[in-house]
């Protein structure tokens, strides 16, 4: 297995040119499986942890210990590189984003993602970019090459300009010192064109929410540099369950197990993985 150092170069790589796909995993089973797959990274889903763990999506039920625990999980599972979803950073505080990238790299990470949205309120654009220089100063403190990626929840959050606002937050946490750029929410080709060339870095689109399913092909013309998934493979998988109970709860029946993955096939597939030695 490469060491942390290791896959945090071949992470930070994967910024300088091209497009690539970095899907989502919420435990160490979704990791090993989407490692199976010919991804380079993946990532994890504060949502899909949440939901797994029995708790609504949004920071505050799942503290930051229990998500590095979980993100933990999900590194040790895995030979690729990880990059965390923290949320807000698990405190107001510039202190609290410090402490939350030292964590991560503890927990096997060498990126995070990191939100400008908390307590149903933006940030103030320099509070938010000064957490991002405090993450920074604890990234390279670490001594591994960690990829902070910085986030304005403007399209997510419907502020009243968002794209233009968008811009603004990103360069300023480019200029903090952000590595990878993401404003989640935008669901037009156009207007993630504009952003790519607006912006004064590498930025990220998220796949999986409403809107058009765009193919890797169609965001690298946008010149989109990653893509990840979110929490949407796990909602996928959730939704799985919820069709499974209405039908055996409403009819009876038990169709979902047609697209059951045999145990025998899973056995090995994990068996392989070998994740608890």
């Amino acid at each position: 297995m490469p060491t942390i150092a290791e896959k945090a170069e071949t992470f930070r790589k994967l910024h300088e040119s091209g497009t690539f796909l970095m899907p989502n995993a919420w435990n160490g089973g979704s990791a090993v499986m989407l490692s199976a797959g010919n991804f380079p990274a993946i990532a994890t889903t504060s949502a899909g942890i949440a939901f797994s763990a029995g708790c609504p999506d949004g920071e505050g039920d799942i503290e930051r210990d229990e998500m590095m625990a979980a993100c933990a999980e999900i590194a040790g599972a895995t030979d690729l590189p990880v990059s965390g979803d923290t949320e807000s950073g698990y405190g107001p505080r510039p202190e609290d984003m410090a402490e939350t990238v030292r964590a991560s790299i503890a927990a096997g990470m060498v990126g995070g993602s990191h939100e400008d949205y908390r307590d149903g309120a933006f940030m103030e654009p320099e509070e938010a970019a000064d957490r991002v220089r405090a993450g920074r100063e604890a990234a390279d403190a670490s001594g591994i090459a960690f990829t902070l990626t910085a986030r304005a929840e403007c399209f997510l959050y419907g502020h009243d300009d968002a794209f233009a606002e968008s811009v603004r937050r990103l360069n300023l946490y480019r200029e903090a010192g952000a590595d990878c750029l993401y404003a989640p929410g935008i669901t037009d080709a156009d207007v993630i064109r504009d952003l790519v060339q607006a912006v004064d870095g590498p930025v990220n689109v998220v796949m999986g929410l409403a809107g058009k399913p765009f193919t890797v092909a169609q965001l690298a013309d946008l010149g989109v540099r990653r893509i990840s998934i979110g929490g949407s493979l796990a909602r996928a998988t959730f939704g799985v369950i919820r069709r499974a109970v209405e039908e055996m709860s409403g009819d009876g029946t038990f169709g979902y197990a047609a697209s059951q993955v045999p145990d025998a096939e899973l056995t090995e597939l994990f068996k392989k993985a070998n994740i608890r030695g």
